[in-house]
């Protein structure tokens, strides 16, 4: 016989920051995988002003899940309540409010309160989720933390900037490209070694080796491919120094003659890691320029390679 057992967690943090601000930051759950180091990917699904759907990839525990969810805004209190519509297994509802309190013009509470309940009463399965619940819920207050106490310099320790080319081909054979990275180090030059496994269909996690003229550099990320919508999102889930988060998109658009592919990337600075890195001598504006140029670089030479790949396959056809 099934039973659900419910479950309660409430957790609290002093922000340094107007209330105002640290509302603004949750209510974006657009742009969470920036902040939240757990969070991979979050699309909208509808929204009419007061509620939104919500689609969420997310580490919890170490595990990758995916989930839909509700949640409704009130930006006048300071106010989200939230209820997932399809709940990660084992749980079998999850929902919760967030409330964020001012406590002077430059300092705020933020409070978050949740509601779980897994089906069956397994202990593996109540232990995970509230190891999952509290790390997750500890991991996002933390976050939410660190970036809305930088929220005056935010503007400048974010960089968002695209590479694209024109192909004259057609989207499936850029996106088979784009999609097969597995494939990579045996058309990409500067790519040496790829380790992708996909247990999940459209879900990749991706350990790559490439060449830099810094030498060699590692990176792991995630990638959540749409075949249909021929988009691939994509998050590096360990970062480079002058990095604390990076994400991005690959989207092949059909033009009246042939596709453009286009690179996007948002990336956030750790600006303590600025001199260590680029020289002493080396502010911000260094940074921004140096990352703008070397991930500029890596996409244009995967652009000009999945040009290259679908031109090529339609001559020979």
């Amino acid at each position: 016989m099934s039973v659900e057992l419910a479950e309660k967690t409430t957790h609290k943090v002093r922000v340094s920051a107007p209330a105002g601000v640290v509302y603004a930051l949750f209510a974006d759950a657009v742009n969470w995988p920036l902040y939240f180091s757990p969070s991979v990917h979050v699309e909208r699904l509808e929204f009419d002003g007061e509620r939104e759907r919500l689609r969420t990839w997310c580490f919890m525990d170490g595990q990758l899940k995916s989930w839909t969810s509700w949640r409704h805004l009130d930006p006048v209190n300071r106010r989200v309540e939230f209820r997932q519509e399809l709940p990660a297994s084992p749980l079998s509802a999850l929902g919760g409010i967030v409330n964020v309190r001012p406590e002077g013009p430059h300092s705020s509470e933020l409070e978050l309160l949740y509601d779980f309940s897994v089906v069956d009463d397994l202990p593996a399965d109540l232990a995970w989720a509230e190891r999952a619940a509290d790390g997750h819920s500890r991991s996002q207050l933390a976050g939410l933390k660190a970036v809305a106490e930088r929220w005056e310099r935010l503007d400048e320790l974010v960089l968002t900037f695209e590479e694209s080319v024109h192909v004259n081909g057609p989207a499936e054979l850029v996106y088979d490209f784009l999609y097969r990275a597995g494939d990579w180090p045996d058309m990409v030059p500067h790519v040496t070694r790829v380790d992708l496994t996909e247990d999940e269909p459209g879900v990749q996690r991706v350990t790559m080796e490439t060449l830099t003229e810094y030498g060699t550099h590692t990176t792991d990320s995630v990638r959540i491919c749409f075949p249909h919508a021929e988009r691939i999102i994509h998050k590096q889930t360990t970062t480079p120094a002058l990095l604390q988060a990076h994400t991005g998109e690959w989207s092949v658009v059909p033009e009246e003659r042939g596709v453009t592919v286009i690179a996007q990337h948002t990336v956030v600075l750790r600006e303590e890691n600025i001199a260590a890195e680029l020289g002493e001598h080396a502010n911000l504006e260094h940074a921004r320029r140096h990352v703008r140029e070397a991930i500029g670089r890596n996409s244009r030479v995967l652009l000009a390679h999945a040009k290259q790949h679908a031109e090529t396959a339609v001559r020979m056809l």
